[in-house]
């Protein structure tokens, strides 16, 4: 049998009034069955799990990870606050032996990008700054085509910005950061379009705001990070990771798989700017966020409401992006997701707000565990 996806279920006010006063609803019939079937779809929430069938079919889904010889997954599926199944498949590190566990922290490329957009959006709660707020603003010396561009465009990829890595000369080796991103941008003087003319995807636009989160809060973005979003959640183990300055715990390396040889290929030179793609984190982390986001916790109600919603261009196009997530429509259910794609790992975290369901999937591999991987999880728990 299927898990049971209830919704949230809240009881008849005579059921609280009762309560209040210590008394059962005496001579209410209906009232009494009320309470019977709350007290029942609340037991049933807490008690919701996968059968056998289903895990057994999620297994097949990731054997292609199982192995040890072959680089690692990790996978956690959550209805509600609850995780009903969390598994790890292959090898973090496979020149050390080491297995991949919850704890395995992986990088997780543009899944950082939401993490990114919350810290922005709590400084823009708190006054520091506005979603008008323009890069010559930010910036001080930017260009004029700076002048136009606001944070919403740099939030929801319609800034227009070059894309930083086509800037980068062949010659350079030594890693690039956030503040290189910035001086490649005002060594330029041009954009792809108007900014709100288009939707186009800009790892540019995310590292020049994590610059702004260090801007606005006077703080380095990792330390930013950690105390106001990591810490109060309890994800211990998640880190902006910069060399020399922290450590990764539990990392797990990227590898590249072609034919029947696997290479280690864990950073190239873009694998230091932190804004789009720099944080490592694990499932026992993200099941935590996903709490968060399901209890809308750190930042209020109508900030998650704007991450999640769709905006128009200047045409009144629709855009299929929030603040930091891809949204579409899912066999009618709204879902808010993203995708990390980067050398060596490829992860996806998925969530159906509607029902409170999540699936997280972090891989150190250069190939698969797109979206639809954690489509058809969810079609497994989904099912009848």
């Amino acid at each position: 049998m299927a898990a049971n996806i209830t919704p949230e279920l809240t009881p008849p006010d005579s059921f609280r009034s009762s309560v209040r006063r210590g008394l059962p609803a005496s001579g209410d019939i209906l009232t009494a069955l009320l309470i019977i079937i709350f007290l029942s779809a609340m037991a049933s929430l807490q008690s919701q799990s996968l059968t056998k069938k289903q895990k057994a079919q999620i297994d097949s889904l990731m054997a292609a990870y199982d192995g040890s010889m072959l680089p690692s997954a990790s996978l956690a599926v959550m209805i509600g606050n609850k995780v009903v199944y969390k598994k790890s498949y292959g090898m973090a590190d496979l020149e050390t032996g080491k297995k991949a566990a919850s704890k395995t922290n992986y990088r997780l490329a543009s899944v950082s990008k939401q993490f990114t957009a919350a810290a922005l959006i709590r400084l823009i709660e708190k006054k520091k700054l506005s979603y008008k707020t323009t890069l010559t603003e930010i910036f001080p010396g930017f260009p004029d085509y700076g002048k136009v561009i606001n944070v919403h465009h740099l939030l929801n990829h319609t800034s227009g910005l070059v894309d930083y890595e086509e800037l980068i000369p062949d010659s350079v080796t030594v890693p690039v950061l956030d503040a290189d991103v910035l001086t490649l941008m005002k060594e330029i003087d041009s954009v792809y379009f108007k900014p709100g003319e288009k939707y186009q995807y800009s790892n540019t636009a995310y590292a020049l705001l994590a610059l702004a989160v260090e801007k606005y809060s006077g703080m380095k973005y990792p330390d930013y990070l950690k105390k106001y979003i990591f810490t109060p959640l309890g994800m211990k183990n998640s880190l902006a990771f910069v060399n020399g300055y922290n450590k990764v715990p539990n990392r797990a390396y990227g590898y590249s798989i072609r034919l029947d040889t696997v290479r280690r290929t864990d950073q190239s030179v873009t694998s230091s700017v932190l804004g789009d793609g720099g944080i490592y984190s694990n499932i026992d982390d993200l099941t935590a966020w996903c709490k968060a986001l399901n209890d809308g916790k750190l930042l209020s109600k109508s900030s998650w409401t704007l991450t999640a919603s769709r905006n128009l261009l200047n045409d009144g196009t629709m855009v299929d992006y929030g603040y930091g997530w891809h949204l579409k429509k899912w066999k009618g259910m709204e879902t808010v997701w993203h995708t990390g794609s980067t050398i060596g790992f490829r992860n996806v975290l998925y969530r159906i707000p509607e029902k409170k369901l999540s699936v997280i999937i972090l891989t150190n591999r250069n190939s698969g565990t797109r979206e639809d991987s954690a489509e058809k999880i969810l079609s497994i728990v989904l099912e009848e």
